[in-house]
């Protein structure tokens, strides 16, 4: 006991340890960023350094072209910047210090004249260019001594400075946290590492243990470029710093290609981690250096060299490496920081969307909430104001008036609204006694009755109207209802992440890595039952279809579900990268067949059919007959079809979208424009299936030797704004036919007593399960009844629900232990 109350002590007094160590450590940190980063003292160091570098003995343009950056960039801390480098050129000499003042206060003089001139960024290196001019040979006259030497060197040294100041202006805010990248090119790395070696240059002359300053550290940038970025990036490293080290100590050109060759094979061996990468740069310190030694060169104090840079790089804490590796594009890091910032975006999206969907939610609530109570008052007031204009017309100049609305008030009141009520039916006439009642009550009843007549006609009109502008309210809030269910659903598909399924992950990789497949990338989105989302990308010499001859098979043995590939794009050229998609499967198939006819044998038909896939495993079959025949008619039905698969592409559930197409058909013209509709909705998943008829037909299932009728009333679209849909739930089995059919079809055989039954005995005795060859009988069988005349439009529409049976069966594996 008193062991185990020790050990949980020592437990929490070694996590209070770890939380005050890691505080300490985010407190150093940021009391480390504000005082060196924040407050310019990185910058100030820089200078320093700069301040000090001079290439081919004598020429100095780092340290004005860095100077002006700051000034661009950061004006704040110039008189900063410029102390740091009047500093470092003092310790070079004398000579050298008063040049850089001099090209600093002559800089400083050109940009307080020129300060109102526009577009300064492109003037900056014209200032530049004239200090360095100015200063140079202004200390050439002094000296008493200006030669054509002396101008083509100031000139060379003008234009180092210029070409640096547009480098430098690129590659300050990458050190610099006030404008800084997230993402850096290939162009601005070269930038920074340029601004780098020219700091390193101001180390030279620094000498630890034999080994050069300048040379520790610019290997150690290799090292960390080339683990970070891979040998491409390395290599480029190298040149670029040993170029720049090499035109300060022509000496030690050789160790450019050094540099290099360890950029190289430490990219080459970025896989081994730190020592593969450290290992890179000995052996290129072997081969270089044997090199070195054949021409003169010490050997050892490279050894040391390499061996302080490489002692530094693994001190060179891992996730500062990593944060590094962030803004280089190509590194995982770089990928998974994009990946982040998209998923950001999405959800942000996602948000608005959402958002977007309430709000049309609410909008519908509000259309479609209509108070009960509110309305019968509102009835009771506009009857009120009907009497009220009737009594102002005929009561007010009668005699009577006092005796019939004060004294007999809920006598005179009900006999006025019951004769409204039965004027509005039009029943009036059938009410003598009423009529006889209320003559005997009041004086002046014919006028009043024919005032009551005139005025209904005028609250007829106003009721219709008011009327109208509900039932618009309504249809607006269906339709505000369904872009709301649209845009949840958009939302729902934003918001689709990459699940993380580890077991069936691990059995993927392992079951295609021991067939020989190469997986680039693999990404599970989902393994439910019926929606299975993965996308992987693989690498093939030669491509023969084995994404659906191999692998679709042996994820349904591994998954317990027939997966298919839904979508591939494989490269054109040998050994190159093939994307690829998989879905699950639908479990069953859609085979359909129609036979059409004209009126009359025409060519123009007033029946139009669709057949389309709707997505999420849905399929619409649905037959239109325009009103009459001929052009008009088929104008009319393809213009009902056109509007609904466009509505129900979208999303809109199949009730709003019929609703939604009556609306339309019914407002946008004062033309008679009738359309029924036939719809069915095939599910692919379990084959139930809904019908919605629009002054339609009935349909049929065949199933085996049954035949079951399928029928619903409705009006045909466009003739009245508002109406109720039925819809007719079927469960549909393999092997059933679904047999749909206008107008034509079932009502044109007129001789035959009972269409029903004839119909099904036809469709029964037919021994052909194919869907077209149906089709064909059918309509032939009823052009017979007719005598081969053709009196109506006709058209058969006819499917089949078949199983689903992939080309490929899965196989067996054997899995992942």
């Amino acid at each position: 006991m008193i062991e185990s109350v020790t050990r949980t002590q020592s437990r929490t007094s070694y996590k209070k340890a770890l939380y005050s160590l890691s505080k300490w450590r985010k407190k150093t940190g940021d009391t480390v960023k504000k005082k060196f980063i924040d407050q310019g003292w990185t910058l100030f160091i820089a200078g320093f350094l700069l301040g000090r570098a001079v290439i081919l003995t004598s020429v100095s343009p780092f340290a004005v072209a860095f100077f002006a950056s700051i000034w661009m960039l950061r004006r704040n801390i110039s008189f900063k910047t410029a102390l740091a480098v009047l500093l470092g050129g003092l310790t070079v000499s004398i000579s050298h210090s008063l040049f850089l003042t001099g090209t600093i206060l002559v800089f400083c003089l050109l940009a307080a004249l020129f300060k109102k001139v526009s577009a300064q960024q492109k003037m900056v290196p014209l200032y530049v260019f004239l200090a360095c001019i100015i200063a140079r040979i202004t200390g050439f006259f002094i000296q008493g001594s200006i030669e054509t030497y002396q101008w083509v060197f100031t000139i060379v040294e003008a234009g180092l400075s210029v070409v640096l100041v547009l480098i430098f202006i690129q590659s300050v805010p990458i050190i610099s946290p006030r404008k800084f990248k997230k993402d850096l090119k290939n162009e601005e790395i070269v930038c920074m590492m340029i601004l780098l070696a020219s700091i390193l240059t101001g180390t030279i002359g620094w000498i630890v243990m034999d080994a050069s300053m300048e040379q520790i550290f610019s290997r150690y940038l290799v090292l960390i470029l080339a683990y970070i970025a891979g040998a491409a990036i390395g290599s480029t490293v190298g040149v670029v710093t040993g170029l720049v080290l090499s035109l300060a100590d022509v000496a030690s050109l050789y160790q450019m290609s050094l540099l290099a060759f360890a950029g190289l094979l430490g990219g080459l061996l970025k896989d081994g981690k730190k020592v593969g990468v450290g290992l890179g740069l000995f052996v290129a310190t072997l081969l270089i250096g044997i090199y070195g030694e054949s021409n003169g060169n010490q050997f050892a104090p490279t050894l040391i060299e390499t061996g302080f840079a490489i002692i530094l790089f693994f001190l060179t804490p891992e996730n500062w490496i990593r944060k590094m590796a962030r803004y280089i594009p190509g590194t995982n890091e770089h990928k998974s920081e994009q990946e982040q910032y998209l998923q950001k975006v999405r959800d942000v999206t996602a948000n608005r969307v959402e958002q977007f969907s309430d709000m049309f939610q609410a909008l519908s609530k509000s259309f479609s909430k209509i108070d009960s109570a509110t309305l019968d008052k509102k009835e009771t007031k506009e009857t009120d104001y009907f009497l009220s204009n009737v009594t102002e017309k005929t009561c007010q100049s009668c005699f009577k008036k006092e005796s019939c609305w004060v004294n007999q008030f809920d006598k005179t009141y009900n006999y006025m609204t019951e004769m409204m009520s039965e004027m509005e039916e039009g029943t009036l006439n059938n009410r003598r006694k009423l009529v006889r009642d209320f003559e005997n009550h009041c004086v002046k009843s014919n006028k009043v009755m024919d005032t009551m007549k005139d005025e209904l006609s005028f609250f007829q009109a106003n009721q219709r109207l008011k009327r109208q502008v509900q039932e618009s309210r309504k249809f607006v809030a269906e339709q505000l209802k369904g872009v709301s269910d649209v845009m949840e659903n958009f939302a729902k598909e934003i918001m689709k992440e990459r699940q993380i399924h580890e077991q069936q992950e691990g059995e993927i990789v392992h079951a295609l890595n021991e067939m020989g497949f190469e997986i680039e990338k693999l990404d599970i989105y989902s393994l439910e039952a019926g929606s299975v989302d993965i996308e992987m990308n693989l690498t093939f010499y030669d491509y023969h279809g084995e994404a659906a001859k191999v692998i679709a098979p042996v994820l349904s043995e591994i998954l317990q579900e027939t997966v298919i590939v839904d979508h591939e794009e494989v490269s054109p050229f040998p050994n190159g990268y093939g994307y690829f998609s998989f879905k699950s499967a639908r479990q069953y198939n859609i085979e359909t067949g129609v036979s059409h006819a004209a009126k009359g044998g025409g060519f123009v038909s007033g029946d139009s059919y669709l057949t389309m896939e709707l997505g999420s495993g849905r399929y619409a079959l649905a037959i239109s007959d325009g009103m009459g025949n001929g052009e008009r008619a088929y104008l009319e039905s393809m213009e009902t079809l056109r509007l609904l698969q466009q509505i129900l592409q979208s999303g809109i559930d199949e009730k709003v979208a019929i609703k939604s197409i009556n609306s339309i058909l019914s407002l946008r013209t004062t033309d008679e424009i009738f359309s029924t509709l036939d719809l069915a909705v095939i599910d692919l998943h379990h084959a139930g299936v809904k019908f919605l008829k629009i002054g339609s037909t009935p349909s049929f299932i065949k199933r085996s030797s049954d035949i079951v009728k399928v029928e619903a009333s409705n009006l045909p679209m466009g003739i009245i704004q508002e109406f109720d849909v039925d819809v007719v739930s079927e469960q549909l089995k393999t092997g059933d036919i679904l047999i749909m059919m206008s107008d034509g079809i079932f009502e044109g055989p007129k001789h035959i007593e009972n269409v029903d039954m004839w119909l099904k005995r036809k469709i029964k005795e037919m021994e052909t399960t194919d869907p077209q060859e149906i089709a064909d009988l059918i309509l032939e069988e009823v052009v017979r009844t007719k005598s081969g005349e053709i009196d109506d439009d006709m058209t058969v529409l006819v499917a089949k629900i078949e199983d689903n049976i992939p080309e490929w069966a899965s196989f067996p594996i054997h899995k992942a232990q």
